[in-house]
């Protein structure tokens, strides 16, 4: 599963990329980040109340309770960072937000990692002639629980839709990966029927995708520090 992607996509690129208009844009001064992990705060591409697109930040991760087996009290939140996308219409935690409020999450890279003790990191980029040509995740967005975590409910949060895993990945990750959509297919997931946006649900082209960083400890990616 991915739990750890970059995002080093200037503000204007994604304003003009994600088609939002400037009084949309809700991230303050973003400065990128080269890595996210989950929980922590990162930009989404949702639709707004009023129709339009909008950039603002989300938090990684659905949460859900938790509670020990010994002692029967709340303990650390479970936190959903993934959605497979074979349980997106029948999965009580995804079917709301699928049908409801998909998301596009801009990215940069993401890492995945082999082996144990230690795991060799690999970031995944597409191909491009920027050195790391911007992208969306296919997202699901919800708010915050209430009662979770201590909070009150006010904050939203994301998770990434993930698929089965290509030819570029499977050696790396067999199992998964996550969904990455084509520029040209932003509208519909955002805002076409259901079975429009399953028909999205697919690896992406392991011929369009390469491998931009590998070595152990690697946890962020900056490719203008170079390393690719």
């Amino acid at each position: 599963m991915c739990n750890l992607y970059a995002n080093t996509t200037s503000q204007a690129a994604m304003r003009e990329i994600f088609e939002v208009m400037g009084q949309r844009d809700h991230l303050g001064n973003y400065r990128g980040q080269t890595g996210i992990w989950p929980k922590y705060e990162a930009p989404v591409v949702r639709i707004s109340d009023d129709g339009e697109r909008e950039l603002v930040e989300m938090h990684w991760g659905f949460l859900t309770p938790q509670v020990s087996k010994k002692t029967g009290k709340p303990i650390k939140p479970a936190a959903w960072n993934n959605a497979r996308d074979d349980k997106l219409r029948s999965s009580g935690l995804w079917k709301d937000s699928f049908l409801n409020r998909r998301c596009l999450i801009p990215g940069s890279a993401f890492r995945e990692a082999k082996g144990r003790n230690p795991a060799t990191d690999y970031w995944f980029a597409i191909k491009g002639s920027d050195a790391r040509p911007p992208f969306a995740f296919a997202g699901l967005w919800r708010a915050g629980q209430p009662g979770i975590d201590d909070q009150t409910g006010d904050w939203l949060t994301h998770t990434i839709v993930t698929t089965t895993a290509n030819e570029l990945v499977k050696p790396v990750h067999p199992a998964r990966m996550p969904v990455i959509l084509d520029e040209q297919d932003y509208g519909t997931w955002l805002t076409g029927s259901a079975e429009d946006a399953a028909q999205l649900l697919r690896p992406y082209p392991s011929g369009q995708m390469r491998i931009v960083r590998e070595g152990i400890g690697i946890t962020s990616d900056d490719a203008s520090a170079g390393g690719d």
